[in-house]
């Protein structure tokens, strides 16, 4: 359990803007710590988010021990590139499921983070770790992991304001002609089936941008630098511009390249640290399976190393 001391200043601020910025926590976490009781004004428990403190009073702002997390640790095999107090950067492997839910109770990343990850702090009060960017269940590769509130609240910024690059490597089927693009298309719940995502003008701005890597027999190997990050985002604009990402089970035509995956891989990333103020950079390694998929339709990537 953590108590903060803080004396009110003489602007007028209301009690969960002042809160979150001496403490580093975002406004929905104070207000949910006023409503537990655990903030006090003179002594006089105050549970009002937008009341204004006058100069001079003390708040003190209690922030109590987080609770055990209700997923269970697992020992689950899972490669760390790095961690430390702040933060961890991860390999997702294809086919994990990367938060628990219902049918997938366990056997997931959040699982094997609680085991391996050191010095975790929690988010939100819990023992857990907060996952600042997602992957779909068959996509593998990086993603980035906070261990504690600060920590996710200024990456999930960094996020939002398009400071994190994130690059995928991507086999799509057909030749694409041209060596690049940019696609820009509003993506959306589909209204035809809701289990899927479509390019929608009433839908969420969705930006990607593209490089041809290496052609292939009916396939293009792509480079792919997402600017935003919606739903399923790369597969939606594939499909949109007539090339969806060969073996997706969903968007793709059934009618592409024989492949023993998902061809989608999260290859790179960069994010300024939190803390530090270090820009920092991770790439991993396309996995064997994308290896030998890319190679039985004519890109082997083991010889021409400037694409891994």
């Amino acid at each position: 359990m953590e108590i903060q001391r803080i004396e009110c200043p003489a602007d007028g601020r209301r009690l969960d803007v002042l809160l979150a910025e001496k403490s580093g926590l975002t406004r929905s976490r104070v207000a949910a710590l006023m409503d537990e009781g655990n903030v006090t004004v003179d002594g006089q428990a105050e549970t009002k988010a937008g009341a204004k403190p006058k100069p001079g009073q003390v708040v003190c702002l209690t922030v109590p021990a987080p609770k055990p997390a209700i997923p269970e640790a697992q020992d689950i095999p899972l490669t760390i590139l790095y961690q430390d107090d702040d933060l961890a950067v991860v390999v997702k492997p294809c086919g994990m499921v990367v938060h628990p839910a219902a049918g997938n109770e366990d056997g997931t990343l959040v699982n094997a983070l609680l085991h391996h990850l050191d010095s975790l702090g929690g988010i939100g009060g819990e023992l857990r770790p907060g996952i600042v960017h997602r992957l779909d269940k068959d996509t593998s590769g990086l993603l980035l992991v906070a261990k504690n509130d600060q920590a996710q609240l200024a990456l999930s910024r960094q996020l939002q304001e398009r400071l994190m690059e994130k690059h995928y490597r991507a086999l799509v089927e057909g030749n694409i002609r041209e060596e690049a693009g940019r696609v820009e298309a509003a993506i959306a719940r589909s209204k035809k089936d809701r289990k899927k995502m479509a390019v929608d003008p009433e839908g969420r701005e969705a930006v990607t941008e593209w490089q041809v890597l290496e052609r292939g027999r009916g396939v293009t190997l792509l480079d792919v630098h997402i600017l935003t990050g919606r739903t399923h985002q790369i597969r939606v604009h594939m499909k949109h511009i007539g090339h969806p990402v060969c073996g997706d089970p969903i968007y793709g035509s059934g009618r592409g390249a024989k492949v023993s995956r998902l061809m989608l891989h999260a290859y790179s990333l960069a994010f300024t640290h939190p803390a530090t103020g270090e820009r920092m950079t991770f790439t991993a390694p396309l996995p064997e399976a994308f290896l030998a998929s890319a190679k039985g339709n004519g890109i082997d990537l083991n010889e021409g190393g400037s694409t891994l």
